[in-house]
């Protein structure tokens, strides 16, 4: 009589099968390292600063307003002051720029005008239509929403008179921007005629709840490590995928199962497999990518091997369902791309849909989100870390069940 053969020895024997066929799979061995290659080059290329600054264009001049104005008023010198659009430029945030005309403020929105601001802070303007030459030594002003004044606007105001103020904006303006602007043109209009706001807004500070972003907003680079986690779980969900469904369509299980080897050695030994390979690679390029800190990196770690279990089991379940190669990229188009889903909400401010919330990999990237843009700590996180053990676990148990009929069936 043999003695027993160890668990771990089984185990290990199958583990070192499943590595030695991983590393004879050229494709995916090619796409795994283009992958993090590909990765890590594109978020050190994307830019890592945040332009937070409002440029916003009006016509006619301020000055120009207020000449019309005096016509009718006598304006004191400290309201001049407020005016000037040095004064005005000087505002966190805002970027004036004053044109003649609203034809030309149209038409720079428009993109048939460019504008350029010299060194000595002159404006150029480059007309397209007329085939103009770009100046020399002047940067680019980009406009997208401005604001057209008649010319007696503070004097008509000043009297009580209504008057009309057109916008001009280009369609990928975001929505709050233009409703900003709309509201500015309103609140301007009560501080001309000399009226109160109706509406009294507490001081700045008593309203912002948590971390006040303000000058530190996220970048796209920041946005980005995110995704990349995401990825390079998905390329190894392929990887793993591919295995697995080799092994069932050559019969190996079968094979196997003539052996110590008994079915549950089988799927600990793919479970095993495909976090090591998955937890692994994601780590590394978390890693190359900077995403690891002293205060974070447990939370981080933690996340990524919820997340490694969850995509291990999405391999099972596609590896078991795929006959060919065709098929098999299909269950998996099927799975991967849901899954993506939540990655892409990361590059949009605001908060998910619920349709987007429901998706079994939503949890581990708003932990990987607020782990990494958030600095988020363990006691931000509980509620997020419980939901994303149990989608992890509800997907898992129908992967190894899935998976477990299947090569019973051989």
């Amino acid at each position: 009589m043999r003695p027993p053969v160890a668990h771990h020895t089984i185990l290990w024997s199958i583990l070192r099968k499943d590595f030695r066929l991983y590393g004879r799979n050229k494709i995916y061995l090619f796409l795994t390292v283009l992958s993090l290659a590909f990765f890590v080059l594109i978020f050190w290329v994307v830019p890592d600063t945040v332009d937070e600054t409002i440029t916003l264009a009006i016509s006619p001049p301020l000055s120009t307003m207020v000449i019309e104005a005096r016509k009718v008023f006598g304006i004191p010198e400290a309201y001049l002051e407020q005016l000037d659009p040095a004064h005005l430029s000087r505002e966190e945030g805002l970027d004036l720029v004053e044109l003649e005309s609203a034809d030309q403020l149209a038409r720079a929105i428009a993109g048939r005008l460019e504008v350029y601001r010299a060194a000595d802070g002159r404006l150029i303007l480059r007309d397209l239509e007329a085939g103009d030459l770009k100046p020399a030594q002047a940067a680019r002003v980009r406009l997208d929403i401005g604001i057209a004044f008649p010319a007696s606007f503070i004097a008509d105001t000043a009297r009580g008179e209504r008057t009309a103020v057109t916008v001009f904006t280009r369609a990928a303006v975001p929505g709050e921007i233009r409703g900003a602007v709309q509201s500015l043109v309103r609140e301007v209009g009560y501080q001309v005629a000399g009226r109160p706001v109706p509406v009294e807004l507490p001081a700045p500070q008593t309203i912002v709840l948590g971390r006040d972003r303000v000058g530190d907003q996220p970048s796209l680079r920041d946005k980005l490590r995110p995704m990349l986690a995401v990825f390079i779980l998905m390329v190894e969900t392929y990887a793993m995928a591919s295995l697995i469904s080799t092994e069932i369509l050559q019969r190996t299980v079968t094979a196997l199962m003539v052996t110590p080897m008994r079915l549950w050695h089988f799927l600990a030994a793919k479970t095993i497999f495909g976090v090591v390979l998955a937890l692994g690679q994601g780590v590394v390029v978390l890693a190359l990518v900077g995403a690891f800190t002293t205060a974070n990196w447990s939370l981080l770690l933690t996340t990524m091997l919820i997340g490694a279990i969850l995509f291990t089991s999405v391999a099972m379940l596609i590896g078991a369902a795929g006959k060919e190669f065709m098929s098999q990229l299909m269950y998996a188009l099927l799975f991967t791309v849901p899954l993506m889903i939540p990655a892409f909400s990361v590059l949009f401010l605001g908060t998910a849909a619920a349709w987007v919330r429901a998706i079994p990999s939503y949890p581990v990237i708003d932990l990987i989100v607020r782990a990494t843009i958030y600095d988020a700590r363990w006691q931000d996180s509980w509620g997020a870390l419980a939901y994303a053990l149990l989608w992890a676990a509800a997907v898992y148990g129908a992967g190894l069940s899935v998976l477990k009929r299947r090569a019973e069936s051989l």
